[in-house]
């Protein structure tokens, strides 16, 4: 099936057609929730509320990106949502600090470790991280999606790739040790 069938036929609410939607995009999509969310069983129902988003709303696809694009949007947009919904973001939105870009200066990562650090992130500093670093957002983006200023974006990011190096530099000393 074509991806202009498949959404036609989901306009028409096809249940065979939003099936194959769902089987089509559900593990990428649960990839994109459970890196925001940081928890499976959270990210499970975000994705399932965000499925409810796209067959409710495929009416207004327009087009101007791909459908798996717009679908990445409607599930990022509904992650953050449950964040705030679960009073998942305890981290200050309202902390000030420089804004400096901070020099990584470590050699390659293993992606465990990363994976691990980012998921060990507070949900505030891992939702931005995510959304800046992997997704791709820009801080005027995230801004418009979390509801706060850019400034604040940009902190964030700071704190968090600040949380997260410190965080790699335990893993790595913890592995280099033998435990």
């Amino acid at each position: 099936m074509t991806e202009a069938q498949l959404i036609a036929d989901c306009q028409k609410n096809d249940r065979r057609a939003q099936k194959a939607l769902y089987d089509r995009y559900s593990k990428a999509m649960f990839s994109t929730t459970y890196r925001i969310l940081g928890n499976a069983d959270v990210a499970a129902e975000a994705l399932q509320d965000g499925f409810l988003q796209v067959f409710t709303h495929i009416g207004g696809f327009e087009g101007r990106s791909t459908l798996g694009a717009w679908i990445k949007k409607v599930m990022v947009r509904t992650a953050i949502a449950t964040l705030r919904k679960k009073q998942l973001l305890t981290e200050s939105f309202n902390e000030s600090h420089d804004s400096q870009v901070l020099d990584w200066g470590m050699d390659a990562i293993d992606a465990e470790y990363l994976e691990r650090a980012i998921l060990q992130l507070p949900d505030g500093y891992r939702a931005i991280f995510l959304l800046a670093e992997v997704e791709g957002y820009t801080h005027r983006e995230i801004a418009g999606l979390l509801d706060i200023s850019e400034g604040t974006s940009k902190s964030q990011l700071w704190n968090a790739k600040k949380r997260l190096r410190s965080l790699l530099a335990n893993q790595t000393s913890f592995q280099t040790t033998g435990s």
